[in-house]
């Protein structure tokens, strides 16, 4: 695989002023990058039409946090795929470990609404991880083989040249996460790409898997070089364009 993927979720931290100033730096550091990372921001749905504007005609692409797999009827407060495909997205993040914990979210949900993306053409970044408890317990694996095996149900292989994989591990998530050892992500990756290739044969090979647990400027290069991690999703430390600029340029030098 010659290209990486590498994002970032705003989750809800940014104004309108700040997402534009933000994108307004992505956009000219992703200009000296090498053309072989995809670069993708996700913002808040405020920031989605701003920002939308603010990377036309640039390679920084925009994903939205979460929607409904419907697309319209009485669900207040939620965002359609239809809604989200008038915007002009490009990928969907689905199933975050906030989204299951605190709105109960299910492998079912999130099976619906990646169905309903990959109708409209948004490409999915699926969220998969597990927790404390379940590694302690031993049966990591098995709840990663879980949730993907019910996450992406009813996706043929065609469709799944549209996927994406994000592992993010909760106990590694989030400011107060553990660091997870590279020759753990490694082992777990390998796992994760066994089991794409159950679901999907050849074409599980080739769909990318990111890996995200409190990824920083001093783990970075640890991950990447992981073999079947093909890209990063990354949290606060892409937050500030600085930050994330220190990233990319020793990422770009990496890739070519």
């Amino acid at each position: 695989m010659n290209k990486i993927w590498v994002g970032t979720n705003w989750k809800m931290t940014k104004t309108i002023e700040e997402g534009i100033a933000y994108t307004k730096d992505l956009v000219d550091i992703s200009k000296s990058i090498s053309s072989n990372i995809n670069l993708f921001i996700i913002p808040s749905y405020t920031l989605l039409i701003p920002v939308r504007e603010t990377i036309e005609n640039t390679n920084v692409l925009m994903g939205a946090q979460n929607m409904h797999w419907k697309d319209a009827g009485a669900f207040t407060g939620e965002i359609s795929p239809r809604m989200l495909d008038e915007i002009g997205i490009d990928l969907i993040e689905l199933g975050h470990s906030e989204r299951r914990q605190y709105y109960n979210e299910t492998d079912m949900d999130i099976n619906k609404k990646v169905l309903a993306a990959l109708n409209y053409q948004i490409k999915p970044l699926v969220c998969i991880g597990e927790n404390k408890e379940e590694k302690e317990h031993h049966i990591s694996k098995e709840t990663l083989a879980s949730q993907l095996k019910i996450s992406l149900k009813d996706v043929n292989c065609e469709q799944a040249n549209e996927l994406l994989i994000a592992y993010e591990p909760v106990w590694a998530i989030g400011e107060h996460g553990e660091i997870a050892e590279s020759d753990y992500v490694a082992e777990i990756h390998a796992f994760l790409r066994e089991t794409l290739g159950e679901l999907f044969g050849e074409v599980g090979i080739d769909i990318p898997l990111l890996f995200g647990g409190s990824v920083n400027q001093d783990n970075f290069m640890d991950y990447i070089q992981v073999p079947d991690v093909n890209g990063l999703f990354i949290g606060r430390s892409a937050w500030d364009t600085e930050s994330f600029k220190v990233i990319l340029n020793k990422l770009s030098n990496y890739v070519g």
